[in-house]
């Protein structure tokens, strides 16, 4: 069963005590609070229901759309891999989401210009139907 007691309290910190502005940009992976959701959604894990996700498409320096990411590799149209020191990540292109920056816990790293307009594509293409 899923804990949204504990998810709701950990909200209400980052409400109160999260980032009002954070210094972050488009192809950026960040750690970010995503919480525990409903059915199919992808869920956050440990105590602050963290995942990594990408920043797709920042709006202003408070919210942004962003991309889950899964540690495991996944195949499909719904995913896209990203290789990095030898591991395989997968952006999980159905759960783009708007976040408040407030979710943000830590930068991880920036992904390639290359890599974020093939996402960008694929995408694109998914939303199209193509």
């Amino acid at each position: 069963m899923k804990d949204f007691d504990s998810w709701n309290e950990e909200k209400k910190s980052l409400e109160n005590v999260g980032h009002d502005i954070l210094a972050f940009h488009e192809r950026e992976i960040w750690w970010c609070s995503i919480g525990i959701n409903l059915g199919d959604e992808q869920d956050g894990k440990n105590e602050l229901f963290e995942r990594p996700v990408l920043v797709f498409k920042k709006f202003n320096n408070k919210i942004a759309w962003v991309l889950p990411m899964s540690t495991k590799p996944k195949d499909g149209i719904y995913y896209h891999n990203l290789e990095h020191d030898g591991k395989t990540f997968s952006v999980i292109l159905s759960q783009l989401r708007l976040v408040s920056v407030k979710r943000f816990c830590r930068f991880v790293r920036k992904i390639s210009p290359h890599q974020f307009s093939l996402i960008q594509d694929k995408l694109i293409n998914f939303i199209k139907g193509l």
